[in-house]
């Protein structure tokens, strides 16, 4: 039996196929799993097992590994001895679980003979005396302890320390199972060796010795204990040793000889176990390394499924029926589920027809879930049943019962119907794969096995893509589609052991970027290597940039269980690898990369799978899982390490990678390093020198890996690394060779060879070479273009290996071209050259079948059979037919027969040799270079007999073409039988395809001699069959078969044949078709004749493009042309040349032939920013043949010094370029144009004035353009008057920066400026208010700083400051108010405002349209910005328009009001009570002075107080006190005298006084009071007063 496909791919299989090298393997395992009970003899598991049991199983595996090392006895003959001792040990083993053993002791002293000399500590030695006699003195051989005190902590069971020294014996042994051998063949080999390499080998024993010695050393041990697997092959070495060594004793050789195997041997397992480790991957999800395999039983039997998993931490294993969990516990006794080293079991006890079923194993951990299917088919045998033929589950059924797992079949088909095709997505979208699953025969109650690959690897479910089983489809889901799924998809289906699988693509797109033009998202992100201080991603750049190169790429963290993302670089690296650092320790991190361009940052990646920020080494150092079938874990033990050890120098420092933006040290921990913890600190230093400096100052390493950044790239640097414990800090390394920063990973060099091939309709294979020495290189982009597009798209988004890949998705019938690139880390290669040119169609094929056969002609003894051509040619021209033929006798046909040896051309053929009134069917096959076609279906019975008509036959080949809405073109080809005379002519009848036969009508009266007619005069959309009757002497013969129906319609897009004369005079038909198919082609013909190899005419045809050249059109091709398309539904059309087109077509094709160069512009010359000349014209059209000739002063000048030329073909500018006109440039300028056959030119010249004027201009830009290459004014110094009438001097500068300084001058006096420019807008201003004359002058500015200077003058003085203040007067007049009204007491005032006034600005008023004379009375005057018109003491006649005339040099502006009517009226009542007022004012009482506002007084003081009154009439004088009338006495008098004098007088003033007083003065016009205080104080109390202020306000101080 076969086996299942997944257990082909490994070496370990399940005990049913077990062969003779994994059963020499399991021997071995089974007696060293005895032997591991000497170290675990503590465990309950195996001491409560009967002894006798043990006893059995110690028998069964003494003869497994007696048999497997029999088989070996002929490669060493020390084998035996080997084999005796494991015997032994496995005698041991049983008897001292037996007896009840205990204590290791007792079995070493009965199983081990002299022991040698130990040093303190050292263990008891395992090995037999034969063991030790071979063996070199002073050699140890380290054992593992298995003690419980050394294992506390890191295992929790016995039974687990038993699982994991068993499974060590067993990884031991998978890894050094050929050794032994090895060994053998290099003894003998090294007799041969010279005493040069006797040293080498003395100093590698050396080197063994000392790494016996270490204890901490894991490799040591790990060697120590293989030692014993090789003890009989050095056995054998030592006889050939003392053959080639005479005068070496027995001892010494064997003692070298074991020095130098257990030196090799120590590296090999060394590496060997590193290998299997795998530290870099410690942490990875559950794989499956043998799969459960489905069985099929009879009812009552017994079943087990197996399965080992491996994974890291440890899987759990889950058992599953249908889909629903198996509890164990609900059936006691149903089942039994076992996990025992790694190998996980379900036992189904009692097996019935509830038991089919489909069972799953699911292997978990925290890195994922992965699941393994078996079915399990329960059958019931009819007969009689003896219970007694089942034994502990084994079938002792009779062969006769014997079937397939499956049941009885004996053989399964398995279809695929509704199957996926190529499929094409985007990111982010869904999509289902899926095809439905036809198996017979059909096995109720039992589903085949189903797998998912893409790209050969299996597909597992995971939360991207999802499987399903309906029971009779399958269906592969993606939720969010990634690049990362792009490939190759294969379903196999698995029934018994037959299978079937189906394969296509599935090709993933770009999402829409979010910026136009960044590049795409990067894929297959996922972690290289990850300890306690960082994680190395690497990912895969993306086959689209977004139109610019990628600068790099940023790599994002976000912590498992979060939602933050955050970046991890600062700058983008371009490396595909880089170190994640920051990290804490023991958390699980997922990453995702974005790469960028010049654009922005492109979308990100798919997320990476979570990694754990861990220390493989350090985990690996308590456990660790072999990758054997036997999955179980290595206990590594320690003998009391000591402490307060200073840790010694790591070992094998070595760079493992160096790129430009960082570096990674990997080194081994050191031997001697206590029992705690170590941490590092690296150093490094530049390559010449030995100033070494410490790298990680801060935060020590964990792990013995680092990645240093920050190092300047293109230089050399060394390092060293020292660890540090509690007890100091050891000495430092040996330093590493000397690294120089930089990517080491070259970019690989461009695949050569670009092939494409055709394929399908819409796909081609592209080959190629690969790249010469590309290192770790990850695949290749292929991208595509259509021919002439010059637009590229990838064919790939996920990297392809292999030099071969199908494109898919592109346009039938286009021409593409492709290019190829490979991607390793370090980036993508440059593209390879561009493929030929391929039009996509379909690869040829065989061709469809003929049909419609008929007899043309019949004789006697042969007959004429005609055909149609078959409807599809299979991609090539038809070449030949061949005409099987069959007798016919009573309706029963015969066998076939071949008529024809070779292949006939033609859709007619004569068959000879036939038998007279024999009844004959025939059958017809198409041929081309693909091979023969399907024959057609078997034709109408014909009987072969004379035609005796006299009338011809009918004709054939009746075809339809260049089909129209009111016409068609009908052809046939002459009938074969021609009757008693030569055909003379022909008839066409035709008909509309629904009428009946008696409403045919002729469409020629007379016969025509033409095989072919353009019918005319249809009906659109009207369905029409025609036949064709051919005429002779004898008459009309029988018609031809019908040709249609055919509909009257132009179809949409249908193109006509279109006449062309090139420019060469070259005239050619052209023809395009957009509706051919991969297998179309063109056929050209004249008068539906074909043209092919005509002398006369050339034919290219590309694409769905063809094109016709008459090589000398003349009178004998006047004719019709037509182009038929075939393998299409009749696309033909056709073009008439007669006498007229001739003509015109010949006229054309000589204006062709003698063309000129047309001329769009003519030579001009202009003058460039640095003074450069420029010659250019134009011309309408430039090919890339068009040859320009310059001519200078009929000399031809050439590129040079002096002269620069360029032609632009794209815009037919022609340029000549001179720095610098001279004198000797004077003269005439020409350029010749010669394009093919067409010529031109264009002339000017420069002579006299007009050249000195250029050079002039040229010569002041050369400057202006010096000028301006320090800090320049780009608009020179001018002025503006601004709306508040103020002058702003400005201009703007240009190239200056923050040290350039800007001074103001006028008449060379330095202006200091109160506002420091900024040059934001490149504005400087100066702004003068109320401008002046006294403004006048010369202004000048200067900018200046390092880079030169420049200045700009304005000149105000004369004429320059006549026209400033034109324009200040006018801007002033322009800002005067609307002249106003007002009243006052002296009369009427007209006044307006301006925004300043300036002696410069004339006013002039005038009154009713004269001018106004001024006077006392009438008077003009300016106040301020105010300019007025004062009329006094008004009158009647002052009524009128008054117009007030700014004249500001130029031109007078007017402001007018009308002081008439009411507002006169307003006016002068205004004036009039301003008047009286004013004569009030004048007249009121009014104290004029001499009362102060406050009077202090010392009491007992006089006070006199005098005050002068003014009033007409004399005013009245009282006095108040404190707002009351003032009593008067001795003590307080007043006096009025002279009517304007009065006296206030108080005698001896008191406290009584104090208060308000007042004066009131009082006549007709008005009164007025004036106040005053009079305060009285005592010395006395301000004395007092004085005093008690300073102490109250040193109370407030406290």
């Amino acid at each position: 039996m076969s086996l299942p496909f997944y257990q082909k791919l490994h070496q370990h299989y399940d005990s049913s196929y077990r062969n003779k090298d994994l059963r020499t393997t399991m021997s071995h395992y089974q007696q060293e799993k005895k032997s591991s009970a000497i170290y675990t003899h503590g465990s309950t598991a195996y001491s409560s097992r009967s002894s006798a049991a043990h006893r059995q199983e110690s028998e069964a595996f003494s003869q497994a590994s007696a048999a497997s090392y029999q088989q070996q006895a002929s490669r060493a003959t020390a084998s035996t001895h080997a084999s005796a001792a494991s015997r032994k040990t496995a005698s041991a083993y049983d008897y001292g679980y037996s007896h009840g053993l205990t204590d290791s002791s007792l079995m070493l002293e009965d199983y081990s003979s002299k022991l040698s000399p130990q040093p303190k500590r050292a263990k008891k030695s395992l090995l037999s005396g034969e063991e030790k006699e071979n063996l070199p003195s002073d050699y140890m051989v380290p054992i593992f302890s298995g003690r419980q005190v050394h294992v506390s902590g890191i295992t929790d069971t016995e039974e687990e320390r038993i699982k994991e020294a068993a499974a060590y014996i067993a990884q031991r042994n998978l890894l050094a199972s050929e050794e032994g051998i090895t060994a053998s063949k290099q003894s003998t080999a090294s007799r041969q060796s010279t005493a040069s390499k006797q040293s080498a080998v003395s100093k590698q024993s050396a080197v063994s010795k000392h790494s016996t010695a270490s204890k901490e050393s894991v490799v040591s041990k790990h060697s120590a204990v293989s030692k014993r697997s090789t003890a009989s092959q050095e056995s054998t070495s030592s006889l050939h040793q003392e053959e080639a060594f005479e005068k070496k004793s027995r001892k010494v050789a064997i003692r070298e000889k074991a020095e130098r195997l257990s030196l090799t041997k120590t590296l090999e397992e060394t590496e060997a176990f590193h290998r299997k480790l795998n530290e870099d991957h410690l942490l990875h999800a559950p794989e499956f390394v043998i799969k459960p395999r489905s069985h099929t039983v009879w009812e009552k039997e017994n079943v087990k499924l197996h399965c080992s998993v491996s994974g890291w931490p440890e899987p759990r294993v889950t058992w599953y029926k249908n889909q629903v969990p198996i509890n164990v516990h609900a059936n006691p006794g149903k089942y039994i589920i076992e996990s025992r080293y790694g190998m996980h079991t379900l036992e189904i006890n009692a097996c019935n027809f509830e038991d089919t079923a489909q069972y799953r194993a699911s292997a978990m951990n925290v890195k994922g879930e992965l699941s393994a299917y078996a079915s399990v088919v329960v059958k019931r045998y009819k007969g009689e049943f003896d219970e007694t033929r089942f034994h502990a589950g084994v079938s002792t059924l009779p062969l006769s019962f014997a079937v397939t797992p499956y049941g009885y079949a004996s053989k399964f088909e398995i279809h695929f119907d509704d199957k996926f095709d190529v499929s094409f997505g985007r990111e982010g979208e869904t999509m289902s794969l899926g095809c439905r699953v036809v198996i017979t025969p059909e096995i109720k109650h039992f589903q085949p096995e189903i797998q998912w690959y893409r790209n050969g690897a299996p597909v597992s479910p995971s939360k991207w893509v999802q499987t399903h089983w309906s029971g009779d489809r399958a269906t592969l889901t993606f939720s969010h589609l990634n690049k990362e799924d792009e490939g190759l998809y294969t379903i196999r289906v698995r029934m018994g052991e037959y299978y079937e699988q189906y394969s296509a693509y599935v090709f993933v797109r770009d999402a829409d970027a979010e910026i136009e033009g960044a590049p795409a998202a990067p894929l297959d992100v996922m972690c290289l290597d990850a300890n306690k201080d960082y994680i190395i991603i690497s990912w895969k750049q993306p086959a689209v940039d977004g139109g610019s190169p990628i600068l790099g790429y940023f790599i994002d963290k976000c912590e498992v269980g979060t939602d933050s993302w955050s970046q991890c670089n600062d700058t983008p690296v371009k490396f595909a690898r880089f170190p994640v650092t920051g990290l804490i320790e023991g958390r699980s991190y997922i990453f995702r990369v974005r790469a960028v361009n010049k654009t922005g940052i492109g979308l990100p990646s798919r997320v990476s799978e979570p990694v754990a920020a861990l220390d493989p080494a350090e985990k690996a150092r308590l456990k660790s899982r072999p990758s054997a079938p036997w999955t179980g874990q290595i206990i590594v033990t320690e003998e009391e390490p000591s402490e307060g050890i200073v840790p010694g120098p790591p070992t094998d420092l070595s760079v493992t990678e160096a790129t430009r933006s960082y570096v990674v040290l990997s080194w081994k921990p050191p031997g001697q390093r206590g029992h705690e913890g170590i941490l590092y600190f690296v150093e490094k230093c530049d390559a010449e020198t030995e100033n070494w400096q410490r790298v990680n100052t801060e935060l020590p390493v964990k792990s013995p890996r680092f990645a240093l950044f920050d190092l300047a790239e293109g230089k050399s640097y060394r390092f060293r690394v020292r660890c540090s414990n509690s007890a100091g800090v050891g000495e430092p390394s040996e330093a590493t060779e000397v690294t120089v920063v930089g990517d080491k990973l070259d970019i690989p060099k461009a695949p050569g060879k670009i092939i494409p091939s055709r394929n399908t309709d819409t796909s081609v294979v592209v080959s190629w070479e690969e790249s010469k020495d590309a290192k770790e290189l990850v695949g290749y982009y292929i991208e595509s273009s259509v021919v002439g597009s010059g637009k590229w798209e990838p064919c790939n988004n996920n990297p392809v290996k292999g030099p071969r890949f199908t494109c898919h998705g592109l346009a039938t019938g286009q021409s593409y071209i492709f290019r190829v690139r490979a991607v390793n880390a370090a980036g993508l290669s440059e593209y390879s050259q561009d493929s030929e040119a391929i039009e996509v169609k379909a690869a040829i094929a065989a061709p469809s079948p003929p049909y419609d056969i008929t007899c043309l002609e019949s004789c006697r003894d042969s007959m004429v059979l005609g055909w149609k051509q078959p409807d599809k040619s299979g991609g090539a021209e038809i070449t030949g037919y061949y005409v099987n033929y069959r007798e016919v006798i009573d309706g029963v046909p015969g066998r076939w027969r071949e008529a024809n040896i070779k292949a006939v051309s033609d859709e007619a053929y004569k068959i000879s040799n036939l038998k007279e009134n024999m009844v004959y069917q025939f059958q017809v096959a198409a041929m081309n270079i693909a091979g023969l076609g399907v024959p057609s279906a078997v034709s109408a019975c014909f009987k072969c007999e004379e035609w005796t008509i006299a009338v011809p036959g009918p004709p054939h080949s009746v075809k339809c073409s260049e089909v129209r809405k009111t016409s068609l073109v009908l052809q046939w080809r002459p009938p074969i039988h021609s009757g008693r005379t030569p055909v003379t002519g022909y008839f066409v009848d035709l008909k509309e395809a629904s009428a009946k036969d008696d409403q045919w009508r002729g469409l020629n009266e007379a016969a025509i001699k033409n095989t072919y007619l353009r019918v005319q005069g249809l009906k659109e959309g009207a369905s029409y069959v025609f036949r064709v009757r051919a005429i002779n002497q004898a008459g009309v013969g029988k018609p031809s078969d019908l040709a249609g129906p055919v509909v009257a319609e132009t179809r949409p897009g249908t193109k006509e044949v279109v006449v062309n004369v090139d420019d060469d005079g070259v005239i050619s038909l052209n023809f395009e078709c957009d509706q051919m198919t991969p297998n179309s082609q063109f056929n050209w013909s004249k008068d539906y004749v074909s043209t092919e190899g005509s002398p006369r005419l050339d034919v290219e045809s590309k694409g769905n493009k063809t094109k016709m050249t008459f090589k000398d059109l003349g009178t004998e091709d006047i004719g019709i042309y037509s182009c038929d398309v075939t393998d299409t539904d009749g696309i033909a059309s056709s073009y008439l040349i007669d006498e007229e087109e001739l003509k015109r077509l010949l006229a054309l094709s000589q204006e062709h032939k003698f063309p000129i160069v047309p001329v769009k512009s003519e030579l001009a010359v202009e003058i460039l920013e640095k003074g450069q000349v420029r010659f250019w014209m134009q011309a309408e059209k430039l090919s890339a043949n068009t040859k320009v000739t310059y001519i200078f002063n009929d000399k031809e000048i050439f590129e040079g010094p002096k002269y620069k030329m360029h032609v632009d073909r794209n815009t037919g500018i022609i340029e000549m370029f001179m720095e610098k006109l001279q004198d000797e440039d004077e003269g005439t300028y020409t350029f010749q144009l010669q394009d093919g056959k067409a010529v031109g030119h264009s002339t000017l010249v420069l002579i006299g004035d007009v050249y000195k004027k250029l050079q002039k201009e040229a010569e002041f830009q050369r400057q202006e353009w010096i000028r301006k290459q320090g800090p320049h004014f780009a608009e020179y110094l001018s002025w503006e008057v601004t709306g508040e009438c103020n002058v702003l001097l400005k201009c703007k500068v240009a190239n200056i920066k923050k040290e350039t300084h800007i001074v103001w001058y006028k008449d060379e006096r330095e202006i200091s400026v109160d506002e420091k420019h900024d040059f934001k807008d490149g504005i400087c201003t100066l702004l003068i208010t109320e401008f002046s004359k006294k403004d006048a002058g010369i202004y000048e500015v200067i900018l200046k700083d390092d880079r030169g200077k420049d200045k700009s003058r304005l000149k105000l003085v004369d004429e320059a400051f006549k026209e400033l203040m034109t324009e200040v007067c006018k801007t002033i007049a322009l800002s005067a108010t609307d002249l106003k009204i007002q009243s006052t007491a002296e009369g009427i005032r007209l006044y307006s405002f301006v925004t300043y006034y300036l002696d410069d600005l004339k006013v002039n008023w005038s009154h009713n349209g004269t001018a106004i004379k001024y006077s006392d009375r009438v008077k003009s005057g300016v106040t301020g910005e105010q300019i007025w018109l004062q009329i006094n003491e008004p009158t009647p006649n002052d009524k009128g328009k008054y117009v007030m005339e700014l004249f500001d040099g130029k031109t007078g502006h007017q402001k007018t009001v009308d002081l008439s009517g009411q507002a006169y009226d307003e006016a002068f009542a205004e004036f009039q009570r301003l008047k009286q007022a004013a004569i009030a004012e004048k007249n009121r009482a009014r104290v004029l002075g001499g009362l102060p506002d406050v009077v202090t007084i010392q009491e007992g003081k006089a006070l006199n107080l005098t005050c002068i009154v003014w009033g007409d009439p004399t005013p009245e004088v009282s006095w108040l006190k404190n707002e009351k009338p003032l009593v008067t006495d001795d003590h307080c008098s007043v006096k009025f005298e002279a009517g304007k004098t009065a006296y206030f007088t108080i005698s001896g003033v008191s406290t009584a006084d104090s208060g308000k007083y007042g004066l009131v003065v009082k006549n007709k016009y008005g009164s007025e009071i004036s106040d005053f205080t009079i305060s009285v104080f005592i010395p006395e109390e301000e004395a007092r007063k004085a005093t008690e202020q300073p102490q109250k306000g040193n109370k407030k101080s406290k």
